[in-house]
């Protein structure tokens, strides 16, 4: 998985997300782009990839798109309008763009995912990346996870005050948290 923080300025959503999509058909891997202020850190995206590739592996996934799976796993919901909240809107967004190839199955002979096979996925995410990066919409490439909007993450992941003063849980792993439950409400 690669993540590109940077700063989106977005005229249409449609035609940004169609570019998206197109990017994604081209180099064979999954592209999704977040408002980074709803993002806890890395890990909160590395484990909602996680378990919507389970998810889809079981045959339980809500979304057909991979990509909007995995924005529900983010999110924390089953439900695809609020899960859109996270995403990328019209206007100027501090964003994080998820880049993933598709999952490598083993191979059959020797039950484990080939060296080339690994090389060929990150080979795959590194030229989408470029790619990406070289759209319009993208005006900066600037860190965006280091600036955690706490007030923001508590209001849509619905972690209360007295929940915070309860446990020694930072914020990012209350995130977390959500983000597993969903697995586990399902």
């Amino acid at each position: 998985m690669k993540l590109l923080e940077c700063c989106l300025a977005i005229d249409d959503l449609d035609p940004f997300v169609a570019d998206l999509a197109e990017l994604g058909d081209r180099f064979d891997v999954t592209i999704q782009a977040f408002d980074a202020r709803y993002v806890a850190d890395r890990r909160h995206l590395e484990r909602a990839v996680e378990l919507a590739d389970r998810s889809i592996d079981r045959g339980e996934n809500v979304a057909r798109d991979r990509a909007v799976e995995i924005l529900l796993y983010a999110a924390g919901r089953r439900q695809i309008d609020r899960a859109l909240e996270m995403g990328v809107s019209e206007g100027v967004n501090p964003a994080v763009v998820l880049i993933d190839a598709l999952p490598v199955e083993p191979d059959e002979r020797h039950g484990e995912i080939t060296d080339r096979a690994s090389a060929d996925r990150a080979d795959a995410e590194a030229r989408a990346l470029e790619a990406v990066r070289d759209l319009e919409a993208v005006v900066a490439t600037e860190r965006t996870l280091d600036d955690r909007d706490e007030s923001r993450l508590c209001a849509f992941f619905d972690v209360t005050d007295a929940e915070r003063e309860a446990t020694d849980a930072s914020l990012p792993m209350l995130v977390h948290e959500r983000v597993t439950l969903l697995e586990v409400e399902k």
